[in-house]
């Protein structure tokens, strides 16, 4: 990584055991808050934080994870159920944001000790043996992306808050070991649901979310076969249900149905290996 500035106090040392290459464990991801924490060996990256730091540590503190041996927090973009806790986290734990320009302009460019920009047509930076790439995506922010992040061999791709598929994002996520993936919502129950008709033409249109069947698509055209986990994320609880998001992935492969875990909103998922 980057030195910090001058002036900037370093950040304390944490003692880590050894990790395997790469492993990830969802902090919960909904409408209501979004953060994933991925983490190598001599790496711990947090994606995203739509939780208050109170809300962040406690879910930290059940899978065992000390907040200061997080070194940077990615941040995809600014809508608050990923970006609310992000300022308070880096400010709190020394920990380098990297984002890119648009994303950062629109949470108010903050000051904060440690913050890298990233190109908004993708970039590919490196942080003690993994390599991350971002890539960008469309959805209705300044200038969002997704992340993928490879250590030792293994592949792990993350795709939420899209409203459609571009080759390139097809390009991106191709031959991974394991993908984070939304599947936001049902066409049929968006239509009958509670939301008011223009939230529900942003939900379901190019700039939106992804559909469990554009999510369905995806992974067909995907080599599935060789996905170890399918995380599926950003589950509306309004628009979709648990039994219809794992009639889709059944419908695409009955053996990809059972690597799948379908994240919750309201606390962390078990930790997978990719």
């Amino acid at each position: 990584m980057d030195p910090s500035p001058a002036g900037v106090v370093g950040r304390p040392q944490v003692r880590r055991s050894p990790r395997p290459a790469v492993r990830f464990c969802s902090l919960g991801s909904g409408s209501r808050g979004n953060a994933t924490l991925v983490e190598g060996n001599g790496w711990c990256v947090l994606v995203d934080n739509g939780f208050s730091l109170r809300e962040l540590h406690q879910r930290l503190r059940i899978i065992g994870v000390e907040p200061d041996s997080i070194d940077v927090a990615l941040l995809t973009h600014e809508h608050t159920d990923h970006a609310r806790g992000i300022q308070a986290f880096a400010r709190r734990h020394g920990a380098e944001v990297w984002t890119t320009p648009g994303t950062w302009r629109a949470v108010g460019a903050p000051e904060i000790p440690r913050l890298r920009l990233l190109s908004g047509q993708g970039q590919m930076v490196r942080l003690d043996g993994a390599c991350i790439r971002s890539y960008p995506v469309p959805h209705d922010a300044r200038e969002p992306c997704q992340f993928l992040i490879e250590a030792g061999g293994r592949r792990l791709g993350m795709l939420t808050d899209a409203g459609c598929v571009t080759p390139h994002m097809k390009q991106m996520l191709w031959d991974c070991d394991a993908l984070i993936l939304e599947l936001n919502h049902d066409p049929d129950l968006l239509r009958r649901g509670p939301y008011p008709p223009s939230l529900q033409r942003r939900i379901a249109g190019d700039f939106g979310h992804l559909s469990n069947l554009q999510a369905a698509r995806l992974l067909d055209e995907l080599p599935h076969h060789a996905l170890g986990h399918l995380a599926v994320a950003h589950v509306s609880e309004s628009n979709n249900h648990p039994d219809l998001v794992r009639e889709t992935i059944r419908g695409v492969s009955a053996s990809l149905c059972t690597r799948s875990l379908i994240i919750e909103q309201d606390q962390p998922s078990r930790w997978c290996l990719v």
